[in-house]
């Protein structure tokens, strides 16, 4: 079922309401998503990120932790029985640091606290995990199959690449796809032709990961899909030989929290939606 309103909706499931305790799905996701192994930023701050009185009745997904996400969880409530949802983002409430319970960061966790919404985060460890990650879930979409890892993140492998399907050799096909995989199509990915025309191995680091042009080209890599990257990206990509595709740093992170969402509610036998709040970036 898809609706408009605060956002998309995409709903997964039948229409039985189960009460799932929030302590079982969190230690199930903190051990899944390897919290205590994989670094991140210090204000990522992944895991539980705002509990509730302690049961939980599906599963919401989106990319952020925005205000308009919250109000979209919160309409979706109006005559529905049981607990509420475990809202499950890629980028949680505190990336502004330890900052007092104002303004907008007052108003969202009034909100989740008013009608009893817990919210969970998982930042980095979601973007690597080999099963449910942004990168592999792209990379499957593409038909991409996964031969290793690049990128170090702070000691840790971050990016997947493999070679390019016959059918994606074509860099101009490559692009094509990612628009497919990603349902993305105004302004759609844009690309820096700056590797050959036929591609060969190609890269992916999802999200804001332009600064990983020169993993990639270490790699030996000569594409690389990502988000987004800095202005000086454009350089990077022509004088190292690459052909970086950035095909929006919201739109490359739909796909883990989806496959994340669809993971607990086979696992916890609970419904999933997916709030999609596109910001264009």
């Amino acid at each position: 079922m898809k609706h408009q309103g605060g956002g998309e909706v995409n709903n997964q499931g039948g229409a039985d309401v189960s009460a799932v305790p929030l302590a079982e799905i969190v230690a199930y996701l903190d051990d899944y998503l390897r919290l205590r192994t994989v670094p991140d930023e210090r204000n990522a701050v992944n895991g539980l990120q705002v509990e509730n009185r302690g049961l939980v009745g599906g599963i919401v997904a989106a990319v952020d932790a925005s205000q308009a996400t919250i109000d979209g969880v919160v309409a979706d409530l109006a005559g529905r029985e049981g607990p509420p949802p475990l809202v499950l983002v890629h980028h949680g409430l505190l990336w502004d640091g330890n900052v007092p319970l104002t303004g907008r960061r007052y108003r969202r966790v009034a909100t989740l606290l008013e009608h009893d919404i817990p919210l969970y985060s998982a930042h980095i460890p979601l973007d690597l995990h080999p099963t449910v990650g942004n990168n592999v879930v792209l990379a499957e979409r593409l038909g991409l199959a996964v031969e290793g890892w690049f990128g170090d993140y702070k000691g840790a492998p971050i990016g997947v690449w493999g070679h390019a399907p016959a059918r994606l050799v074509p860099r101009d096909s490559l692009v094509a796809e990612v628009n497919h995989a990603l349902g993305t199509t105004d302004p759609g990915a844009r690309l820096i032709a700056g590797g050959p025309e036929r591609v060969a191995r190609v890269g992916i680091i999802t999200g804001g990961a332009g600064s990983m042009i020169g993993g990639a080209h270490d790699a030996g890599l000569d594409t690389y899909i990502t988000g987004e990257g800095a202005h000086h990206t454009y350089f990077d990509a022509i004088e190292w030989g690459l052909n970086v595709i950035f095909a929006g740093h919201y739109a490359t992170e739909t796909l883990g929290v989806q496959a994340l969402a669809s993971h607990l509610a086979e696992r916890f036998d609970l419904d999933w939606e997916f709030h999609d709040h596109p910001t264009g970036l």
